[in-house]
């Protein structure tokens, strides 16, 4: 009996010494990995940031050298697709095309966290480019005829493929997934639908874009919370009458007297049935009757755009448009015909207000004078940017590329338009530290 509870004592010391050491060695490993897993992500430090952007500052330049050079229309964006993928290629990441020219990368860590899109558009307008800008002749200038980066998208995908080379470099550093999209046609919204679809699948939390602009200095970062750029919607209606010779009006119905008449209620009713706390402005363009002078037309056509950064503003606006209309028109015997495409085509773009905060925070830790805010620098013109929030809280800012000393400064979609190629860097700058932060 001795020798038998010697024996279970035996075995329960060293059970228990065993395990202590089984013990031991899972706590050593998990602490070898825990060191391993916490330097590999370390914060990345804003000097590291600064530093690989001064290291492609040359090709930031003759990337968008190059594109200037070679602009393509909106949905004919055949060869700037090539070059930027083939720019993709080099880094050996995947690319998915969107039907039509518009296409993204996706950039995987291979470790679990958020997905977030990094966005630029890549189509040009169809302006011939005069070879000076508002003080000298550009350094680069359009080599397609009668087209022309005038509003600034080849700068747009120079500071894109930046972000990729420097987030590729540094992926090690990062979790989860970035996103890199490129998309066509955003002056005609050719590209925009299609690819908010090709995305919806990827789950994405938060997207980032961001626009050169004319009227901020070099450097300079627009981050605000809200509505930031408007949107917009197409006036397009016919008010229909009878046509007949101009000699005897009597015999006719005629729309030319009743379109004016449109006009000048639409003007009155805007002035005293809208909400002044809210912008809408009404852009008419467009009035077109007969061509010969004593030929009363069967109809005149009215064309133009409203915009506006409250969407439901914008929807009430449309609905008092239509309805001063019919109801003049129908005062001169005639009717008024909308065309299909008449109402609003794209909403304003706006930026979460906790995004737009956490953006503004982190772009001031490596450019801490070059943030601003305030609604002096709201743009009037609309951006496809704004569709993007049907996936995910977006955010957009504007990067100045305003330097009188260059000549660069012109207003955008303008043959002298230019840009600050300085600029680059402080777009590329504010992209990636958003990307580092974020994930």
């Amino acid at each position: 009996m001795q020798q038998c509870g010697d024996y279970l004592t035996f075995v329960r010391m060293n059970t228990k010494r065993v395990f202590t050491i089984i013990k031991f060695a899972e706590i050593l490993f998990f602490c070898l990995f825990g060191f391993i897993f916490m330097s590999a992500q370390r914060p990345i430090k804003k000097d590291v940031v600064l530093s690989q952007i001064k290291q492609i500052d040359t090709y930031l330049r003759e990337t968008r050298g190059y594109l200037h050079e070679h602009p393509e229309l909106s949905g004919q964006e055949f060869e700037t697709a090539r070059f930027i993928q083939d720019e993709i290629a080099k880094l050996g990441l995947p690319v998915t095309k969107v039907p039509g020219t518009g296409f993204y990368v996706v950039l995987d860590t291979h470790r679990p966290g958020k997905t977030i899109g990094l966005r630029a558009d890549i189509d040009a307008l169809p302006i011939p480019e005069n070879p000076e800008n508002l003080k000298q002749v550009k350094k680069h200038i359009s080599q397609n005829k009668g087209v022309s980066h005038a509003c600034g998208h080849d700068g747009h995908i120079a500071i894109l493929l930046g972000a990729v080379k420097i987030l590729n470099e540094l992926k090690s550093q990062l979790n989860g997934k970035i996103v890199f999209i490129f998309e066509e046609g955003e002056e005609t919204n050719t590209g925009i639908h299609a690819m908010v679809e090709a995305l919806r699948p990827l789950k994405i939390n938060a997207i980032y874009g961001n626009h050169l602009k004319s009227n901020l200095n070099t450097g300079q970062i627009y981050i605000q919370e809200g509505a930031i750029m408007a949107g917009t919607g197409t006036v397009a209606f016919d008010v229909v009458g009878r046509g007949g010779h101009a000699s005897r009006p009597d015999l006719s119905i005629n729309p030319v007297f009743a379109a004016a008449n449109v006009l000048t209620g639409i003007s009155i009713a805007w002035n005293n049935q809208r909400d002044v706390t809210k912008t809408v402005t009404l852009g008419i363009t467009q009035v077109q009757g007969s061509k010969i002078y004593n030929v009363i037309p069967d109809s005149v056509f009215i064309g133009g755009t409203l915009r506006f950064f409250d969407l439901n503003e914008g929807e009430k606006s449309f609905a008092l448009l239509r309805k001063v209309s019919e109801d003049i028109a129908q005062a001169h015997n005639c009717t008024v015909k909308f065309h299909e495409k008449m109402g609003i085509a794209m909403g304003p773009v706006e930026n979460d207000s906790a995004l737009a905060k956490f953006t503004r925070e982190a772009v001031k830790e490596i450019y801490p004078d070059k943030v601003v805010s305030g609604e002096q620098y709201i743009w009037y013109a609309a951006e496809t940017f704004a569709k993007y929030r049907e996936l995910a809280p977006t955010i957009f800012t504007f990067v100045g590329i305003k330097n009188d000393d260059l000549g660069s400064g012109a207003e955008h979609h303008n043959d002298r338009f230019d840009l600050d190629e300085d600029a680059l860097q402080y777009g590329v700058g504010a992209m990636v530290q958003f990307a580092v932060k974020f994930l």
